[in-house]
C-alpha cells in the first residue's frame, strides 16, 4: 500500500512539473570544443613511423587531498581555475551521511604539485541556517563554470531518509571559491522535489545556459537532464527510465549529438555492464542505446574528452566489487583499451580487498588530466596524466589493436 501510495505521489508530481514546464524555452546546440580526430591518427602514425616512445614521457604523478582529521572521505570533484590550478571538492565526517559531515575544498599548485590546507566550504549546519529548512545530511558536491566566469557548486541535501530525499542547492563564487554566496534549492519539480541528485559535470549550451545531468533513487532509479539558468531549473529531460540506471555522465559528440553513459542499478541476472542512451537533438529527447561492453559493478564511471579527439574512462571494471580501478582510452577510430591499472586488490582475502571509487576527472589545458577518486572511504587520491603520456597510452592502444586485428585477419 505504501508503494501505491507513493506511486500516486510521483505520478501527480510529475504532472505539475510538465505543466510548471510546459511554456519551454527553445533549446539550443551544445558547446562543442575544438576537437581534432584526425590529428589523433596523424600524430599516431608519425609516432609509429619513429619507432617506440621510450624516453622523454613523464610516469603519472600520484598524491593525495589533504587529510581533514575524519574517518570517513568520499565523492571528490575538481574544476580547473583561471589561473592553471585546479580546486577539488568532497565530503568528509564520522560516516556518509553523518550529521559532522562538511564539505571541504583544497586547490593544487601544478609548480609545487602540492595540495592547500583543506578549508571547509559548507557544514550541515551551516546549509540549515542558510537554506532556511532542516537539513539532515550533505553529499555529492559538483562544480562547474558559468558563462560569465564565475564557479557554481552544486551539492546534494537530504532533509528526511536516505539519500532518494535528496535534493540538489547550487551557490555561486566571484573569488575562484574562495567565498561563495548563499545556497538556492534547485526547484526540479513544484510538487515534491524529493529524489534528484547529482555526480557528473556539467555540460555547456550555446546560449550559456548549463545541462546538468542529475539522478533520482526514489521508486524508479533513472537519469534526468537539467537546463538550468541562473540557478533555476527551465528544463528537464528523462535520460533513462525504469530502475537500471543512475549518475549519467554525458560525452558531447557534436552541437547535437551526444552519448550518456550510467552506473547500472541491475537486478540479479541482467547485464553488469555500462548502460548508455543517445540524443540528437542536443538534449531534448534521449534514446536507450546498445550497452557498452565493459563491465560495471553498480559504481560511478567517470569520463573525459581531450582536445586532440580522443576519450578517457576511470571505473571499476568488474561485476562485483570496487577492489579495482582501470584507466582505459579510445579514439573515434577505435575501441577502449586499458592503459593503466591504477587500484587492483583481486590477490588479497575479500575481507581485507579497499574500495577504489567515485573517480571524477578534469584537464586544464585540453590535453593533460588530473583524476581524484575514494581510497578505502578514508583518502581521496589525486593522479595527474600528462598530455604526452596519455598521447603515448592512445598510440600504444592503437598499436595493440592494429595488431589484434591483423592476427584475426590471418
Amino acid at each position: 500500500m505504501s508503494r501505491v501510495i507513493a506511486l500516486c505521489f510521483l505520478l501527480l508530481a510529475a504532472v505539475i512539473g510538465f505543466l510548471h514546464i510546459d511554456s519551454r524555452p527553445v533549446w539550443v546546440p551544445f558547446v562543442i570544443s575544438a576537437t581534432q580526430a584526425d590529428e589523433v591518427v596523424e600524430e599516431s602514425t608519425t609516432t609509429k613511423s619513429k619507432g617506440s616512445i621510450k624516453v622523454g614521457i613523464p610516469i603519472p604523478q600520484s598524491n593525495w587531498l589533504p587529510d581533514t582529521g575524519a574517518a570517513s572521505v568520499h565523492a571528490a570533484s575538481m574544476i580547473a581555475l583561471k589561473d592553471g590550478a585546479v580546486r577539488a571538492f568532497w565530503f568528509a565526517g564520522s560516516r556518509e551521511g553523518a550529521a559532522d559531515v562538511s564539505i571541504y575544498s583544497s586547490v593544487y599548485d601544478s609548480r609545487s604539485a602540492n595540495w592547500s590546507a583543506p578549508t571547509v566550504v559548507i557544514d550541515r549546519i551551516d546549509a540549515e541556517k542558510r537554506l532556511s529548512r532542516y537539513i539532515a545530511k550533505l553529499g555529492n558536491p559538483v562544480p562547474a563554470r558559468l558563462s560569465d566566469g564565475r564557479l557554481q557548486l552544486f551539492f546534494v541535501t537530504v532533509s528526511m531518509g536516505g539519500w532518494a530525499g535528496s535534493s540538489i542547492s547550487a551557490m555561486t563564487s566571484d573569488d575562484e571559491g574562495l567565498t561563495w554566496s548563499n545556497p538556492q534549492r534547485l526547484i526540479s519539480s513544484p510538487l515534491l522535489n524529493l529524489s534528484t541528485l547529482v555526480k557528473s559535470p556539467s555540460v555547456m549550451f550555446s546560449d550559456g545556459l548549463l545541462g546538468l545531468p542529475a539522478y533520482h533513487e526514489w521508486i524508479g532509479r533513472f537519469g534526468e537532464f537539467l537546463r538550468i539558468e541562473a540557478g533555476q531549473v527551465i528544463d528537464k529531460r528523462r535520460m533513462s527510465s525504469g530502475r537500471s540506471a543512475i549518475q549519467p555522465l554525458i560525452f558531447v559528440n557534436d552541437a547535437q549529438d551526444a552519448n550518456a553513459y550510467f552506473r547500472q542499478t541491475r537486478s540479479a541476472g541482467l547485464p553488469k555492464q555500462i548502460p548508455v542512451s543517445h540524443t540528437q537533438n542536443a538534449g531534448q529527447s534521449w534514446q536507450p542505446s546498445e550497452d557498452l561492453g565493459i563491465a560495471n559493478p553498480n559504481s560511478a564511471v567517470a569520463g573525459l574528452a581531450l582536445k586532440n579527439g580522443s576519450r578517457i574512462l576511470v571505473l571499476n571494471n568488474i561485476e562485483n566489487g570496487r577492489y579495482r580501478l582501470v584507466l582505459l582510452i579510445s579514439d573515434p577510430k577505435s575501441q577502449w583499451q586499458t592503459v593503466e591499472v591504477l587500484e587492483d586488490d583481486e590477490a588479497l582475502p575479500e575481507a581485507q580487498r579497499k574500495e577504489f571509487s567515485y573517480p571524477y576527472l578534469i584537464t586544464v589545458d585540453g590535453d593533460d588530466a588530473h583524476l581524484v577518486y575514494t581510497w578505502d572511504r578514508k583518502k581521496i587520491r589525486h593522479r595527474y596524466f600528462s598530455g604526452a603520456w596519455l598521447k603515448h597510452s592512445l598510440s600504444k592502444a592503437q598499436s595493440i589493436e592494429a595488431e589484434a586485428s591483423r592476427q584475426e585477419a590471418q
